[in-house]
């Protein structure tokens, strides 16, 4: 497997990191994903971590080059269905995530069975705090908002999320369950961006195998 890295910030060079330590190949890394050799880039998996706004322009570049792409930038979720759909239309296999983390994962994995259960007892109601360095440039973050649909979906309710920009914060969220008598709350604290970073190596490697448009919460439970 090869790979071309779309954004070569922190995270571009932390992916590039990760791939030289499992032996992976790094065809090129770029802040301009459209200048690269459409010839190469079939041949290549593109891992993304640019901005919003980068991404609005370069998906459909992505989608129409490349062998596959894992998409690790945020921000984009109001139009998720245009971009899954030009995806699906290329016949181009993406992986996305508003996290790549696989303690993240695990985190929704938890938020998902405690708010489950509490939808059928009732008597708590969820609040959302999340936490990033000052660089980030989406409030609340994608994740917060993956937790939120989870929980709010589970419990139907509407619960607005709170957001702190501060410092080089790598990323804190919690979910917490109020309740008259107790508070149940579930925390998962980032201490580096080195875990979103092989959670997305490690999506790059399924797409080896996959054929379709998956949210890597879905899948990164399956063998």
């Amino acid at each position: 497997m090869k790979v071309i890295i779309s954004g070569y910030g922190r995270m571009g060079h932390i992916v590039e990191k990760i791939l030289s330590d499992k032996g992976l190949e790094c065809a090129g890394a770029s802040e301009d994903i459209r200048s690269v050799d459409r010839e190469l880039a079939s041949q290549c998996v593109c891992i993304d971590f640019t901005t919003p706004q980068a991404f609005r322009e370069n998906y459909r570049f992505i989608a129409e080059n490349f062998k596959a792409a894992v998409i690790g930038t945020t921000g984009w979720n109001d139009i998720r269905d245009e971009v899954i759909a030009y995806f699906q239309k290329c016949g181009t296999t993406m992986i996305y995530a508003s996290n790549f983390s696989i303690g993240v994962n695990l985190f929704f994995a938890a938020a998902d069975f405690i708010s489950k259960k509490m939808a059928l007892t009732g008597g708590y109601s969820p609040y959302f705090v999340e936490m990033h360095h000052c660089h980030k440039l989406d409030a609340p973050s994608g994740t917060a908002k993956t937790l939120e649909g989870i929980v709010d979906g589970n419990l139907s309710t509407s619960t607005p999320i709170q957001s702190v920009r501060c410092g080089e914060i790598p990323g804190i969220h919690t979910v917490g369950f109020e309740g008259l008598n107790d508070r149940i709350t579930l925390t998962h604290e980032a201490f580096s961006r080195e875990g979103f970073a092989a959670g997305a190596v490690e999506a790059a490697l399924r797409t080896e195998s996959l054929k379709g448009v998956y949210d890597f919460k879905d899948i990164i439970f399956e063998r």
